[in-house]
């Protein structure tokens, strides 16, 4: 009985050090994104030297290139979320207004509730970061 007991216990540290490293992974990955950041929970994120309307309107113009179907944006006074998806994702994009003439997005790509597309996530970035230097 004791042996099972410290099977199970030794199955619960070996879960928790997996989470655990999960989140430090994906930390450490963000070094070589080209300039693009994660958080724990493997959204990326980048803050832009535009105004939040600059942002919007390029990351509207980077869905189409993509081929993603933008279905809809909220707006408040400081913030945008847009919702868009593919065959295969669900993908969330908040930009966030840190002052007029800078802008933070974030991009959670979800393929379901547990796995994410990072590479799409940043991706989306790098292409909306690309349509603002076209101007």
């Amino acid at each position: 009985m004791a042996f099972m007991n410290q099977n199970k216990k030794t199955l619960h540290f070996a879960y928790v050090c997996l989470l655990l490293l999960s989140g430090c992974a994906s930390v450490l990955i963000a070094g070589a994104s080209g300039g693009v950041a994660y958080s724990v929970t493997n959204i990326a994120y980048k803050t832009i030297p535009c105004s939040i309307d600059q942002v919007d309107l390029a990351n509207r113009l980077a869905l189409i290139k993509m081929g993603i179907k933008y279905v809809e944006v909220i707006k408040t006074e400081n913030r945008a979320r847009l919702f868009a998806k593919t065959s295969e994702l669900k993908i969330y994009i908040d930009l966030d207004k840190i002052t007029p003439k800078s802008t933070k997005i974030s991009v959670d790509a979800q393929k379901n509730f547990l796995v994410k597309d990072k590479s799409t996530a940043e991706a989306i970035i790098n292409e909306t970061d690309a349509m603002l230097a076209k101007d």
